[in-house]
Protein backbone atom coordinates (compact mmCIF):
# COMPACT_ATOMS: atom_id res chain seq x y z
CA UNK A 1 0.00 0.00 0.00
CA UNK A 2 0.80 3.62 -0.61
CA UNK A 3 -0.53 6.89 0.76
CA UNK A 4 -1.24 9.19 -1.88
CA UNK A 5 -1.51 13.19 -0.21
CA UNK A 6 -4.22 15.88 -1.70
CA UNK A 7 -3.34 17.37 -3.98
CA UNK A 8 -1.54 15.31 -5.69
CA UNK A 9 0.00 18.34 -7.73
CA UNK A 10 -0.69 21.39 -5.94
CA UNK A 11 -0.83 25.08 -6.86
CA UNK A 12 -1.89 26.03 -10.26
CA UNK A 13 -2.88 22.53 -12.22
CA UNK A 14 -6.21 22.99 -13.40
CA UNK A 15 -8.54 20.94 -15.92
CA UNK A 16 -6.74 17.85 -15.41
CA UNK A 17 -6.60 15.14 -17.62
CA UNK A 18 -4.99 11.25 -17.23
CA UNK A 19 -4.18 8.27 -19.29
CA UNK A 20 -2.37 5.05 -18.50
CA UNK A 21 -0.07 3.20 -20.73
CA UNK A 22 1.01 -0.14 -18.78
CA UNK A 23 1.77 0.75 -15.25
CA UNK A 24 2.71 4.14 -16.37
CA UNK A 25 0.33 7.60 -16.03
CA UNK A 26 0.65 10.28 -17.56
CA UNK A 27 -1.42 13.77 -17.19
CA UNK A 28 -1.76 16.58 -18.16
CA UNK A 29 -2.63 20.25 -17.32
CA UNK A 30 -4.13 23.81 -18.62
CA UNK A 31 -1.86 26.24 -19.01
CA UNK A 32 -3.44 29.47 -20.17
CA UNK A 33 -1.24 32.26 -21.69
CA UNK A 34 1.76 30.85 -19.72
CA UNK A 35 4.15 29.30 -22.41
CA UNK A 36 5.24 26.57 -22.63
CA UNK A 37 1.85 24.95 -22.81
CA UNK A 38 0.39 22.01 -20.92
CA UNK A 39 2.99 20.38 -18.53
CA UNK A 40 3.12 16.14 -18.30
CA UNK A 41 3.54 14.74 -15.85
CA UNK A 42 4.51 10.64 -15.04
CA UNK A 43 4.29 8.60 -12.18
CA UNK A 44 4.40 4.71 -11.65
CA UNK A 45 2.44 4.99 -8.47
CA UNK A 46 -0.79 7.93 -8.57
CA UNK A 47 1.05 9.73 -4.90
CA UNK A 48 4.56 11.13 -6.84
CA UNK A 49 4.71 13.07 -9.96
CA UNK A 50 7.61 13.90 -11.87
CA UNK A 51 7.33 17.13 -14.74
CA UNK A 52 8.53 15.25 -17.65
CA UNK A 53 8.19 17.81 -20.43
CA UNK A 54 5.54 20.25 -21.77
CA UNK A 55 3.39 19.38 -25.15
CA UNK A 56 3.62 23.07 -26.24
CA UNK A 57 6.85 24.42 -26.52
CA UNK A 58 7.08 25.95 -29.64
CA UNK A 59 5.93 29.44 -30.52
CA UNK A 60 4.30 27.82 -33.87
CA UNK A 61 2.31 25.20 -31.79
CA UNK A 62 0.76 27.78 -29.33
CA UNK A 63 0.11 31.56 -30.68
CA UNK A 64 -0.40 33.48 -27.42
CA UNK A 65 1.00 36.87 -27.97
CA UNK A 66 -1.62 39.94 -27.43
CA UNK A 67 -3.85 37.95 -25.18
CA UNK A 68 -4.83 38.03 -21.30
CA UNK A 69 -3.31 35.59 -18.80
CA UNK A 70 -6.66 33.73 -18.85
CA UNK A 71 -6.82 33.35 -22.56
CA UNK A 72 -5.29 30.89 -24.48
CA UNK A 73 -4.92 27.29 -23.72
CA UNK A 74 -8.17 25.36 -22.14
CA UNK A 75 -8.76 21.94 -20.96
CA UNK A 76 -6.40 19.66 -22.34
CA UNK A 77 -6.97 15.81 -23.16
CA UNK A 78 -4.50 13.30 -23.09
CA UNK A 79 -4.80 9.53 -24.64
CA UNK A 80 -2.91 7.30 -25.99
CA UNK A 81 -3.72 4.63 -28.64
CA UNK A 82 -1.11 1.76 -30.44
CA UNK A 83 1.98 3.59 -29.62
CA UNK A 84 1.09 6.93 -30.23
CA UNK A 85 0.03 9.79 -27.68
CA UNK A 86 -2.78 12.63 -28.68
CA UNK A 87 -3.12 15.81 -26.84
CA UNK A 88 -6.42 17.72 -27.86
CA UNK A 89 -7.11 21.24 -26.51
CA UNK A 90 -8.60 24.18 -27.10
CA UNK A 91 -6.73 27.79 -27.91
CA UNK A 92 -9.33 30.02 -27.23
CA UNK A 93 -7.41 33.08 -28.54
CA UNK A 94 -6.35 31.94 -31.69
CA UNK A 95 -7.31 28.86 -33.32
CA UNK A 96 -9.83 27.11 -31.68
CA UNK A 97 -9.70 23.53 -31.46
CA UNK A 98 -6.69 21.01 -32.06
CA UNK A 99 -4.70 17.68 -31.20
CA UNK A 100 -0.90 17.32 -31.21
CA UNK A 101 0.37 13.96 -31.47
CA UNK A 102 3.69 12.64 -30.19
CA UNK A 103 5.77 9.12 -30.15
CA UNK A 104 6.49 9.70 -26.63
CA UNK A 105 4.99 11.64 -23.40
CA UNK A 106 7.98 13.79 -23.07
CA UNK A 107 8.35 14.75 -26.65
CA UNK A 108 8.74 16.37 -29.06
CA UNK A 109 4.87 16.69 -29.88
CA UNK A 110 3.82 17.58 -33.74
CA UNK A 111 2.74 20.90 -35.06
CA UNK A 112 -1.08 21.73 -34.39
CA UNK A 113 -3.95 19.60 -36.73
CA UNK A 114 -6.75 22.64 -36.31
CA UNK A 115 -9.88 21.07 -36.76
CA UNK A 116 -11.44 24.09 -37.60
CA UNK A 117 -15.46 24.87 -38.27
CA UNK A 118 -15.74 21.18 -37.75
CA UNK A 119 -15.03 21.70 -34.13
CA UNK A 120 -16.71 24.53 -31.99
CA UNK A 121 -16.80 25.11 -28.47
CA UNK A 122 -13.97 24.30 -25.88
CA UNK A 123 -13.47 21.25 -23.59
CA UNK A 124 -12.44 18.49 -26.08
CA UNK A 125 -11.45 14.82 -25.52
CA UNK A 126 -11.26 11.68 -27.78
CA UNK A 127 -12.05 8.71 -27.27
CA UNK A 128 -10.73 5.45 -28.77
CA UNK A 129 -13.11 2.46 -29.11
CA UNK A 130 -12.12 -1.46 -29.10
CA UNK A 131 -12.28 -1.10 -32.67
CA UNK A 132 -10.04 1.76 -33.19
CA UNK A 133 -12.47 3.40 -33.82
CA UNK A 134 -11.64 7.40 -32.86
CA UNK A 135 -14.54 9.97 -31.20
CA UNK A 136 -14.55 13.58 -30.34
CA UNK A 137 -16.40 14.81 -27.78
CA UNK A 138 -16.54 18.10 -27.03
CA UNK A 139 -18.57 21.25 -25.38
CA UNK A 140 -20.34 24.40 -27.35
CA UNK A 141 -22.87 26.77 -26.91
CA UNK A 142 -26.27 25.40 -28.13
CA UNK A 143 -26.82 26.67 -31.94
CA UNK A 144 -30.18 26.70 -31.87
CA UNK A 145 -32.92 27.42 -28.94
CA UNK A 146 -29.69 28.67 -26.47
CA UNK A 147 -31.87 30.31 -23.72
CA UNK A 148 -29.26 31.90 -21.30
CA UNK A 149 -25.57 32.29 -20.84
CA UNK A 150 -24.19 28.85 -20.27
CA UNK A 151 -27.00 27.08 -22.03
CA UNK A 152 -24.48 24.32 -23.25
CA UNK A 153 -24.53 21.56 -24.99
CA UNK A 154 -22.41 17.78 -25.17
CA UNK A 155 -21.90 16.03 -28.49
CA UNK A 156 -20.06 14.16 -30.28
CA UNK A 157 -18.66 12.83 -33.78
CA UNK A 158 -16.12 10.48 -35.50
CA UNK A 159 -12.73 11.78 -35.96
CA UNK A 160 -10.27 9.92 -38.44
CA UNK A 161 -6.89 10.10 -36.77
CA UNK A 162 -5.39 9.94 -40.27
CA UNK A 163 -6.43 12.75 -41.89
CA UNK A 164 -7.52 14.81 -38.20
CA UNK A 165 -10.68 15.64 -39.98
CA UNK A 166 -14.46 14.96 -38.60
CA UNK A 167 -16.57 12.32 -40.05
CA UNK A 168 -20.38 11.32 -40.44
CA UNK A 169 -23.14 13.21 -38.75
CA UNK A 170 -22.79 14.95 -35.19
CA UNK A 171 -24.71 13.68 -31.91
CA UNK A 172 -25.87 16.26 -29.59
CA UNK A 173 -25.80 13.74 -26.48
CA UNK A 174 -26.36 15.84 -23.51
CA UNK A 175 -27.06 19.24 -22.34
CA UNK A 176 -26.84 19.03 -18.59
CA UNK A 177 -28.68 16.92 -15.17
CA UNK A 178 -29.86 19.78 -13.35
CA UNK A 179 -32.80 21.90 -14.58
CA UNK A 180 -31.41 25.13 -16.31
CA UNK A 181 -28.24 23.56 -16.21
CA UNK A 182 -25.22 26.30 -17.04
CA UNK A 183 -21.64 25.06 -18.40
CA UNK A 184 -22.13 21.66 -18.58
CA UNK A 185 -18.35 20.89 -20.14
CA UNK A 186 -15.10 18.90 -19.91
CA UNK A 187 -16.41 16.34 -20.97
CA UNK A 188 -14.48 12.46 -21.38
CA UNK A 189 -15.98 9.42 -23.27
CA UNK A 190 -15.57 5.80 -21.91
CA UNK A 191 -16.24 1.86 -22.80
CA UNK A 192 -16.35 0.16 -19.60
CA UNK A 193 -18.34 -3.15 -19.45
CA UNK A 194 -21.51 -2.92 -21.51
CA UNK A 195 -21.55 0.85 -21.61
CA UNK A 196 -20.62 4.27 -22.95
CA UNK A 197 -19.62 7.00 -19.72
CA UNK A 198 -19.86 10.53 -20.21
CA UNK A 199 -18.15 12.43 -17.27
CA UNK A 200 -18.62 15.97 -17.61
CA UNK A 201 -18.42 18.70 -15.13
CA UNK A 202 -21.57 21.76 -14.74
CA UNK A 203 -22.56 24.64 -12.73
CA UNK A 204 -18.92 26.27 -13.73
CA UNK A 205 -15.54 26.24 -12.39
CA UNK A 206 -16.23 27.83 -9.22
CA UNK A 207 -18.09 27.39 -5.68
CA UNK A 208 -21.14 25.24 -7.53
CA UNK A 209 -18.90 22.96 -9.62
CA UNK A 210 -19.82 19.18 -9.66
CA UNK A 211 -19.25 16.14 -11.50
CA UNK A 212 -22.32 14.31 -12.96
CA UNK A 213 -22.26 10.82 -15.15
CA UNK A 214 -24.06 9.48 -17.89
CA UNK A 215 -24.29 5.74 -19.88
CA UNK A 216 -26.06 4.54 -22.66
CA UNK A 217 -25.24 1.37 -24.54
CA UNK A 218 -24.45 3.05 -27.91
CA UNK A 219 -21.73 5.84 -28.28
CA UNK A 220 -23.92 8.04 -29.98
CA UNK A 221 -26.81 6.99 -27.22
CA UNK A 222 -29.39 7.96 -25.90
CA UNK A 223 -27.66 8.79 -22.53
CA UNK A 224 -29.25 8.02 -19.62
CA UNK A 225 -27.62 10.64 -16.24
CA UNK A 226 -26.82 8.84 -13.08
CA UNK A 227 -29.73 8.94 -10.39
CA UNK A 228 -27.03 9.91 -8.11
CA UNK A 229 -25.86 12.74 -9.97
CA UNK A 230 -24.28 14.62 -9.34
CA UNK A 231 -21.63 11.91 -8.29
CA UNK A 232 -19.04 14.31 -6.45
CA UNK A 233 -19.42 18.06 -5.51
CA UNK A 234 -18.68 20.08 -2.60
CA UNK A 235 -21.30 22.57 -2.75
CA UNK A 236 -22.80 21.40 0.10
CA UNK A 237 -20.48 21.26 2.62
CA UNK A 238 -20.43 24.96 2.41
CA UNK A 239 -17.98 27.52 1.88
CA UNK A 240 -15.89 26.89 5.30
CA UNK A 241 -14.91 23.65 4.11
CA UNK A 242 -11.32 23.92 3.37
CA UNK A 243 -11.83 22.14 -0.28
CA UNK A 244 -14.13 23.80 -2.49
CA UNK A 245 -15.06 23.58 -6.62
CA UNK A 246 -14.25 20.40 -6.74
CA UNK A 247 -15.22 19.39 -10.69
CA UNK A 248 -13.45 18.35 -14.34
CA UNK A 249 -12.74 15.37 -13.37
CA UNK A 250 -11.40 12.39 -15.92
CA UNK A 251 -11.24 8.49 -15.19
CA UNK A 252 -8.17 6.11 -15.12
CA UNK A 253 -7.87 2.17 -13.81
CA UNK A 254 -4.67 0.55 -12.92
CA UNK A 255 -2.58 -2.61 -13.96
CA UNK A 256 -4.85 -4.62 -11.17
CA UNK A 257 -8.48 -3.00 -12.46
CA UNK A 258 -9.38 -0.38 -9.70
CA UNK A 259 -10.80 3.01 -10.91
CA UNK A 260 -9.91 6.26 -9.88
CA UNK A 261 -10.61 9.74 -10.36
CA UNK A 262 -9.22 12.87 -10.89
CA UNK A 263 -10.13 16.13 -10.84
CA UNK A 264 -9.25 19.99 -9.88
CA UNK A 265 -10.73 21.42 -6.59
CA UNK A 266 -9.53 24.56 -4.72
CA UNK A 267 -8.03 25.29 -1.21
CA UNK A 268 -8.73 28.86 0.24
CA UNK A 269 -7.60 30.64 2.84
CA UNK A 270 -10.10 32.74 4.68
CA UNK A 271 -11.92 32.94 1.56
CA UNK A 272 -9.19 33.67 -0.85
CA UNK A 273 -7.54 31.51 -3.13
CA UNK A 274 -3.97 32.13 -4.32
CA UNK A 275 -2.80 28.54 -5.62
CA UNK A 276 -5.22 28.28 -8.30
CA UNK A 277 -7.18 25.30 -8.86
CA UNK A 278 -5.34 22.53 -7.84
CA UNK A 279 -5.18 18.04 -8.79
CA UNK A 280 -6.75 15.94 -6.77
CA UNK A 281 -6.84 12.18 -6.50
CA UNK A 282 -9.98 9.75 -5.40
CA UNK A 283 -10.94 6.18 -5.27
CA UNK A 284 -14.08 4.76 -7.63
CA UNK A 285 -15.63 1.78 -6.93
CA UNK A 286 -18.95 0.64 -9.41
CA UNK A 287 -22.57 -0.09 -8.01
CA UNK A 288 -25.13 -1.46 -10.56
CA UNK A 289 -22.80 -0.03 -13.27
CA UNK A 290 -22.10 3.58 -12.37
CA UNK A 291 -19.40 5.30 -10.34
CA UNK A 292 -19.27 5.92 -6.96
CA UNK A 293 -16.29 8.55 -5.56
CA UNK A 294 -15.06 7.81 -2.13
CA UNK A 295 -18.19 5.19 -1.17
CA UNK A 296 -19.01 5.78 2.58
CA UNK A 297 -17.70 9.24 2.55
CA UNK A 298 -18.56 11.38 -0.36
CA UNK A 299 -16.15 13.88 -0.72
CA UNK A 300 -12.51 13.91 -1.36
CA UNK A 301 -9.73 13.01 1.53
CA UNK A 302 -6.39 14.07 2.69
CA UNK A 303 -5.15 10.85 2.19
CA UNK A 304 -5.88 8.19 -0.44
CA UNK A 305 -5.13 5.21 0.22
CA UNK A 306 -3.40 3.20 -2.65
CA UNK A 307 -3.02 -0.61 -3.27
CA UNK A 308 0.05 0.36 -5.32
CA UNK A 309 3.88 -0.50 -4.57
CA UNK A 310 5.57 3.16 -4.00
CA UNK A 311 7.59 4.31 -7.00
CA UNK A 312 9.25 7.74 -6.51
CA UNK A 313 10.37 9.01 -9.92
CA UNK A 314 13.30 11.82 -9.93
CA UNK A 315 12.18 15.66 -9.43
CA UNK A 316 9.45 15.08 -7.61
CA UNK A 317 6.64 17.96 -7.83
CA UNK A 318 6.36 19.64 -4.32
CA UNK A 319 9.39 19.04 -3.20
CA UNK A 320 10.48 21.95 -0.39
CA UNK A 321 13.63 23.00 -2.13
CA UNK A 322 14.08 24.03 -5.65
CA UNK A 323 17.21 25.64 -6.36
CA UNK A 324 18.58 26.25 -9.90
CA UNK A 325 21.86 28.33 -11.46
CA UNK A 326 21.55 29.01 -15.23
CA UNK A 327 24.61 27.01 -16.33
CA UNK A 328 23.02 25.01 -19.29
CA UNK A 329 21.82 26.02 -22.34
CA UNK A 330 17.50 24.46 -21.39
CA UNK A 331 15.94 25.25 -18.90
CA UNK A 332 13.81 22.94 -16.78
CA UNK A 333 10.00 22.18 -18.01
CA UNK A 334 8.92 23.82 -14.70
CA UNK A 335 9.99 27.33 -15.42
CA UNK A 336 6.88 29.60 -17.00
CA UNK A 337 7.15 32.72 -19.35
CA UNK A 338 4.22 34.94 -20.29
CA UNK A 339 3.11 34.94 -24.18
CA UNK A 340 5.10 33.95 -26.50
CA UNK A 341 8.28 35.15 -28.29
CA UNK A 342 10.53 33.83 -25.04
CA UNK A 343 13.94 34.47 -27.18
CA UNK A 344 12.82 38.24 -27.93
CA UNK A 345 13.15 38.54 -23.75
CA UNK A 346 15.13 36.39 -22.14
CA UNK A 347 18.73 34.41 -23.16
CA UNK A 348 20.51 31.72 -21.73
CA UNK A 349 23.62 32.24 -24.01
CA UNK A 350 24.22 36.24 -23.76
CA UNK A 351 25.85 35.46 -20.28
CA UNK A 352 27.50 32.69 -19.63
CA UNK A 353 26.11 30.74 -16.51
CA UNK A 354 23.18 33.43 -16.05
CA UNK A 355 19.64 34.04 -17.18
CA UNK A 356 19.65 37.28 -19.11
CA UNK A 357 16.15 39.28 -18.91
CA UNK A 358 15.89 42.23 -21.51
CA UNK A 359 14.68 45.27 -20.54
CA UNK A 360 12.23 45.70 -23.42
CA UNK A 361 9.18 48.07 -23.40
CA UNK A 362 6.45 45.37 -22.11
CA UNK A 363 5.94 44.70 -18.71
CA UNK A 364 4.27 42.64 -16.82
CA UNK A 365 0.67 45.19 -17.42
CA UNK A 366 0.85 44.62 -21.01
CA UNK A 367 -0.62 41.96 -23.17
CA UNK A 368 3.02 41.82 -25.26
CA UNK A 369 5.77 39.39 -23.81
CA UNK A 370 7.17 40.58 -20.45
CA UNK A 371 10.15 39.76 -19.61
CA UNK A 372 9.16 37.21 -16.94
CA UNK A 373 10.50 33.77 -15.90
CA UNK A 374 8.96 32.10 -12.64
CA UNK A 375 7.26 28.86 -11.52
CA UNK A 376 3.74 28.24 -10.16
CA UNK A 377 3.30 28.43 -6.02
CA UNK A 378 3.37 24.99 -4.85
CA UNK A 379 2.58 25.88 -1.11
CA UNK A 380 0.68 28.27 1.24
CA UNK A 381 3.80 29.45 2.53
CA UNK A 382 7.20 29.44 0.83
CA UNK A 383 10.29 31.92 0.07
CA UNK A 384 11.63 32.59 -3.49
CA UNK A 385 15.64 33.91 -3.90
CA UNK A 386 16.77 35.60 -6.77
CA UNK A 387 20.18 36.73 -7.58
CA UNK A 388 21.37 39.85 -10.19
CA UNK A 389 23.18 42.31 -11.65
CA UNK A 390 21.44 45.10 -13.84
CA UNK A 391 23.08 46.74 -16.49
CA UNK A 392 20.56 49.65 -16.98
CA UNK A 393 19.94 51.86 -20.64
CA UNK A 394 17.27 54.31 -19.59
CA UNK A 395 15.55 56.00 -17.07
CA UNK A 396 12.35 54.19 -17.01
CA UNK A 397 14.53 50.69 -17.00
CA UNK A 398 14.20 47.90 -13.93
CA UNK A 399 15.01 44.71 -12.70
CA UNK A 400 13.88 42.09 -9.78
CA UNK A 401 11.32 39.87 -8.68
CA UNK A 402 7.19 39.23 -9.16
CA UNK A 403 4.54 37.46 -7.41
CA UNK A 404 1.70 37.39 -10.33
CA UNK A 405 -1.93 36.41 -10.67
CA UNK A 406 -2.53 38.24 -13.95
CA UNK A 407 -2.02 41.84 -15.43
CA UNK A 408 -3.86 43.46 -13.14
CA UNK A 409 -3.18 41.87 -10.46
CA UNK A 410 0.87 41.31 -8.86
CA UNK A 411 3.35 42.56 -6.35
CA UNK A 412 6.83 43.75 -8.57
CA UNK A 413 10.32 44.47 -6.22
CA UNK A 414 12.04 46.57 -8.98
CA UNK A 415 15.74 47.28 -8.96
CA UNK A 416 16.03 50.44 -10.50
CA UNK A 417 18.47 53.91 -11.18
CA UNK A 418 17.64 57.54 -11.46
CA UNK A 419 20.14 60.17 -11.35
CA UNK A 420 22.95 57.87 -11.48
CA UNK A 421 21.65 56.37 -8.29
CA UNK A 422 20.31 52.92 -7.84
CA UNK A 423 17.37 52.63 -5.59
CA UNK A 424 14.71 49.74 -4.67
CA UNK A 425 10.67 50.12 -4.93
CA UNK A 426 7.91 47.33 -4.01
CA UNK A 427 4.73 47.72 -6.08
CA UNK A 428 1.25 46.42 -5.38
CA UNK A 429 -1.08 46.56 -8.34
CA UNK A 430 -4.41 45.63 -7.75
CA UNK A 431 -7.03 46.09 -10.54
CA UNK A 432 -4.60 47.13 -12.58
CA UNK A 433 -3.33 50.47 -10.65
CA UNK A 434 -0.10 50.89 -9.42
CA UNK A 435 0.66 51.97 -5.50
CA UNK A 436 4.30 52.04 -4.11
CA UNK A 437 4.43 50.49 -0.65
CA UNK A 438 8.07 51.71 -0.38
CA UNK A 439 10.67 52.73 -2.09
CA UNK A 440 14.43 53.47 -1.27
CA UNK A 441 16.21 55.78 -3.58
CA UNK A 442 19.96 55.03 -2.94
CA UNK A 443 20.99 51.50 -2.04
CA UNK A 444 24.02 51.30 -4.11
CA UNK A 445 25.52 48.08 -4.74
CA UNK A 446 25.80 45.83 -8.23
CA UNK A 447 24.48 42.86 -7.34
CA UNK A 448 21.31 42.13 -5.50
CA UNK A 449 19.39 39.51 -3.71
CA UNK A 450 16.14 39.62 -3.09
CA UNK A 451 13.66 37.41 -1.30
CA UNK A 452 9.69 37.17 -1.37
CA UNK A 453 8.87 35.43 1.95
CA UNK A 454 4.49 34.41 1.36
CA UNK A 455 2.83 33.46 4.41
CA UNK A 456 -0.42 32.79 3.90
CA UNK A 457 -2.26 36.02 2.35
CA UNK A 458 0.63 38.09 3.11
CA UNK A 459 3.86 38.38 1.82
CA UNK A 460 7.47 40.32 3.21
CA UNK A 461 10.19 41.65 1.25
CA UNK A 462 13.71 41.30 2.08
CA UNK A 463 17.05 42.92 0.14
CA UNK A 464 20.36 42.09 0.08
CA UNK A 465 22.99 44.69 -2.20
CA UNK A 466 26.72 43.67 -2.43
CA UNK A 467 29.21 44.21 -4.40
CA UNK A 468 30.43 41.89 -6.78
CA UNK A 469 33.27 40.16 -6.20
CA UNK A 470 36.21 39.85 -8.80
CA UNK A 471 37.83 36.66 -7.47
CA UNK A 472 34.20 34.69 -7.98
CA UNK A 473 30.83 34.75 -9.04
CA UNK A 474 28.71 35.98 -6.38
CA UNK A 475 25.78 32.96 -4.81
CA UNK A 476 22.35 33.48 -2.48
CA UNK A 477 24.96 32.13 0.12
CA UNK A 478 27.18 34.62 0.21
CA UNK A 479 24.26 37.08 0.65
CA UNK A 480 21.78 35.62 3.36
CA UNK A 481 23.01 36.97 5.91
CA UNK A 482 22.83 40.30 5.11
CA UNK A 483 19.11 40.26 4.38
CA UNK A 484 17.41 43.23 4.80
CA UNK A 485 13.32 43.69 5.73
CA UNK A 486 12.26 46.07 2.49
CA UNK A 487 8.36 45.14 3.23
CA UNK A 488 6.52 43.68 5.71
CA UNK A 489 2.87 42.10 5.86
CA UNK A 490 1.60 43.19 1.65
CA UNK A 491 -1.34 42.27 1.36
CA UNK A 492 -1.78 39.39 -1.46
CA UNK A 493 -5.44 39.20 -1.56
CA UNK A 494 -6.01 41.27 -4.49
CA UNK A 495 -4.28 38.21 -6.32
CA UNK A 496 -7.16 35.52 -5.39
CA UNK A 497 -9.16 34.48 -7.74
CA UNK A 498 -12.50 35.26 -5.64
CA UNK A 499 -10.89 39.35 -5.85
CA UNK A 500 -9.03 38.95 -9.39
CA UNK A 501 -11.16 36.59 -11.46
CA UNK A 502 -9.19 34.15 -14.02
CA UNK A 503 -8.43 30.76 -14.22
CA UNK A 504 -4.56 30.69 -13.01
CA UNK A 505 -2.72 30.87 -9.72
CA UNK A 506 -0.25 32.62 -9.17
CA UNK A 507 3.54 32.58 -9.51
CA UNK A 508 6.61 33.67 -8.88
CA UNK A 509 9.62 34.62 -10.38
CA UNK A 510 12.33 36.65 -12.04
CA UNK A 511 11.25 39.82 -14.29
CA UNK A 512 13.05 43.16 -15.71
CA UNK A 513 11.29 46.06 -17.76
CA UNK A 514 11.95 49.06 -19.97
CA UNK A 515 8.75 50.19 -18.73
CA UNK A 516 7.47 51.46 -22.42
CA UNK A 517 11.04 52.03 -23.59
CA UNK A 518 13.97 49.78 -24.91
CA UNK A 519 17.40 51.59 -24.48
CA UNK A 520 19.23 48.48 -24.37
CA UNK A 521 19.39 47.40 -20.76
CA UNK A 522 19.24 44.24 -19.24
CA UNK A 523 19.67 42.29 -16.06
CA UNK A 524 22.05 38.39 -15.14
CA UNK A 525 20.51 36.41 -12.89
CA UNK A 526 22.68 33.94 -11.71
CA UNK A 527 20.48 32.04 -8.75
CA UNK A 528 17.00 31.37 -8.49
CA UNK A 529 15.34 29.31 -5.46
CA UNK A 530 11.83 28.42 -4.02
CA UNK A 531 11.94 26.92 -1.05
CA UNK A 532 8.47 25.56 1.16
CA UNK A 533 8.00 26.48 4.49
CA UNK A 534 6.44 23.71 6.71
CA UNK A 535 6.36 21.70 3.48
CA UNK A 536 2.49 21.48 1.93
CA UNK A 537 0.22 22.17 4.52
CA UNK A 538 -2.99 19.78 3.44
CA UNK A 539 -6.00 21.25 3.94
CA UNK A 540 -5.57 23.95 7.38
Amino acid sequence: MITAKNPILPGFHPDPSICRVGEDFYLVNSTFSYFPGVPVYHSKDLAHWEQIGNVLERDSQVPLTGFGISRGIFAPTIRHHQGKFYMITTNVSSGGNFIVTADRPEGPWSEPYYLGEDAPGIDPSLFFDTDGTCYYIGQREKPVGCRYYGDTEIWIRKLNTDTMRMEGETAVVLDGFQKNAVWSEGPHLYHIGDYYYILHAESGTAFHHCVVAARSKNVFGPYEYCPCNPILTHRHLGAAFPVTCVGHADLVDDVHGNWYMIMLACRPQEGHTLLGRETFLAKVEWEDGWPVVNPGVGHLEETVELPLEEKCAGNILGAADMRHTFGEKTLPPCFLSLKNDRDQVLSLTECPGALRLFMRESSLKNLTPPAYLGVRWLHKAFEAESLFTARFGGEDDCAGMALVQSEQAHIRVEYFQKDQKRGLRVIRCAAGEDVCVVQKDDVGGQAVALKLAVRGLAADVWAAVAQTAKEKPLSLDDVRGSWQLLAKGIDLTHMSTESAGGFVGCTAGMYASGNGKDAGGYADFAEFSYHACGGNEGWG
